[in-house]
């Protein structure tokens, strides 16, 4: 299996993000600021942000981890590292 590169979870962010959350525009997502807040996440639509990660990606994220998704540059790091 070949490990997932910055820009491919990176797509992967922004796909999951726009089919939960279609008027978001990626390019406006700040890399250091929490994304619940920019893309007005609740707790539901978060827990489904998950799980397309987890399918899109193949990548196990725990719930103990979830805190490491809070940005997006800090999800970008978790799933290359996980990947």
């Amino acid at each position: 299996m070949t490990a997932l590169t910055r820009e491919q979870v990176r797509a992967a962010i922004f796909d999951t993000l726009c089919a939960i959350a279609p008027e978001v525009d990626p390019a406006s997502i700040a890399p250091d600021e929490p994304l619940r807040d920019q893309v007005d996440l609740d707790s539901f639509d978060f827990l489904n942000v998950i799980i397309h990660l987890h399918e899109k990606l193949g990548v196990e994220i725990p719930e103990s981890d979830y805190g490491e998704l809070a940005t997006l540059d800090s999800a970008v790091a978790y799933l290359v590292r996980r990947g």
